[in-house]
């Protein structure tokens, strides 16, 4: 009896072991758990890398001084400035009639005007900004031929006399240093021409460029030794190495090498004629190219030679969407990145959609090369510059590839990316006309060690679709043709990029700050803690 009432307990006994351990595992079940991140960005404050390289910023581009005239280009030029950064502009058309610059009298001597530029440089300075100034192009009265480029007739041919081409440029580099001293214009850079190895640009072949940059160069250098003249200024990354070998062997003055590069490739024409673009997917375009030229400096004759990019982007289009796409963002991130250290800098092309080379800007969001529309609204490409420039001067040591991670004295900055190209068939100018949702992409998680203790405020910003993404949302309006002052005040006010999140944080000491953040195709993020 006793064994039979001892074997009855531990079987029940078993049996309520048994369904408590199953309720418990349901239980457990039931809690949610945290997946691992997907990709981890971790540094510490101690441990920096080193001085923080701030090439991205050093110079912008613009369409033609023209333009530089207009008060809305001013305006937004001053905002580029003081929000991203940049230092210099670059443009086309300095000496293009509409600026009045060269004339002759019934004798045939060249008379200067120089009040349409003395308005713009002083412009300019006012800002706080320098020219990168590029010679170009040829005025109708000193030009040997009658060949022109853009709505506007920009001259593409040789001057039809050098030694007054030569006086001219003296003249002007002569006046700017009466105007400004020699001690600012030291400060500049004078490019000749641009793109002369397209047909479309120059009319003179190689062997005439040379022998303009020659002359050129040495008028620059008789006004003072001081001043920085350089070229080619080539499309694609052309004439590096011949340029030059031509400098050495002609004894010719040569200060940096300058060329540009943009990331599509064209392929087949619609039903209008235009050309159809699309978007290089390579994770080396641009980037590479960078690189390669650097190599091609090293192993020259002038292996010193500081390299500026005077021009690059997504697209040479001027009615290119992807300039408009939230994806502009991570692409400009992603090339900068892989182009750090071998430039000395990397001129954005351009900083506003003021901007006529194919004629008058034709609706709000047209494609247009800007990082601002014509109605002074900020594209994603704007957000990517002004978080880079809100990065410290040190730069910290991380493992990851696609971000930056800086320190100042007040605290700690986070800049990370996702960069997911379009595997597609579709042209940009189709692709990208229209609603393009971002896949999710994984969770990234922040870890920070080693911050001073103290109390900090941590800002969350961002960019990616429908998140300071101005184009999407005025997708969604319809597309209108023209907005309204409304319209612009409502886009204006989304996308004015505020912070997502403000968070008060207390750090003891030794502690390690983490944060978990979700990631979509093309996301960008700039993490700030400041005490």
């Amino acid at each position: 009896m006793m064994n039979n009432i001892c074997s009855s307990f531990l079987r029940h006994l078993c049996i309520s072991l048994f369904v408590l351990a199953l309720l418990s595992l349901i239980a457990f079940a039931r809690i949610p758990t945290r997946s691992a991140p997907r990709r981890v960005i971790a540094a510490d404050y101690s441990k920096v890398k080193g001085r923080h390289d701030k090439f991205f910023r050093y110079m912008v581009g613009a369409g033609r001084a023209a333009e530089g005239l207009r008060a809305d280009w001013q305006r937004d030029l001053a905002i580029v400035h003081s929000e991203c950064g940049f230092r210099y502009i670059r443009f086309h058309g300095l000496l293009q009639d509409e600026m009045g610059v060269y004339s002759e009298d019934k004798r045939g001597n060249p008379v200067y005007n120089f009040q349409y530029i003395d308005a713009l440089f002083d412009a300019i300075l006012n800002i706080g900004m320098k020219p990168f100034v590029e010679f170009g192009f040829m005025p109708r009265t000193l030009a040997s031929g009658d060949k022109t480029i853009f709505w506007w007739n920009g001259n593409i041919t040789p001057p039809k006399d050098y030694d007054k081409w030569s006086q001219m440029i003296r003249a002007l580099v002569r006046h700017w240093t009466e105007r400004y001293g020699h001690s600012e214009v030291k400060e500049w850079y004078f490019e000749v021409w641009n793109e002369p190895n397209l047909d479309i640009f120059w009319s003179g072949g190689q062997a005439g460029y040379f022998k303009l940059y020659e002359a050129t160069a040495r008028a620059v250098k008789s006004v003072s030794p001081d001043y920085r003249v350089g070229g080619p200024a080539t499309a694609g990354r052309g004439w590096i190495t011949e340029t030059i070998e031509f400098a050495t062997q002609n004894q010719a003055p040569l200060d940096f090498i300058s060329t540009h590069d943009y990331g599509v490739r064209g392929s087949g024409f619609d039903e209008t004629g235009a050309q159809q673009l699309y978007l290089v997917p390579d994770p080396d375009a641009i980037s590479g190219g960078v690189r390669s030229v650097r190599a091609q400096i090293e192993s020259s004759a002038m292996p010193n030679l500081p390299l500026h990019y005077t021009e690059w982007s997504a697209s040479y289009s001027p009615r290119d969407p992807v300039h408009d796409s939230y994806i502009s963002a991570p692409y400009i991130l992603s090339k900068l990145k892989g182009a750090e250290g071998h430039a000395e800098s990397m001129s954005y092309w351009t900083f506003t959609d003021i901007f006529e080379e194919n004629g008058v800007v034709p609706s709000p969001f047209h494609g247009g090369f800007g990082m601002m529309n014509f109605q002074g609204l900020r594209k994603p490409s704007f957000y990517a510059y002004q978080f880079l420039n809100r990065l410290g001067e040190m730069e910290l040591a991380s493992e990851d590839t696609d971000s930056w991670v800086c320190r100042n004295a007040r605290g700690v900055e986070v800049l990370f990316w996702n960069f997911t190209p379009p595997i597609t068939t579709e042209s940009n100018q189709v692709l990208f006309k229209r609603d393009l949702p971002a896949k999710d992409f994984g969770s990234v998680r922040v870890s920070l060690a080693g911050l001073p203790a103290g109390t900090y405020r941590m800002n969350v910003y961002r960019v990616g679709y429908e998140v300071n993404d101005v184009y999407t949302d005025y997708l969604k309006m319809g597309s209108p043709q023209h907005l309204t002052r409304e319209q612009v005040r409502e886009l204006a006010e989304k996308n004015d990029g505020r912070p997502i999140k403000i968070e008060s944080v207390r750090i003891r000491k030794g502690q390690t700050v983490m944060r978990d953040f979700s990631l979509r195709e093309n996301d960008v993020y700039l993490i700030t803690l400041e005490r």
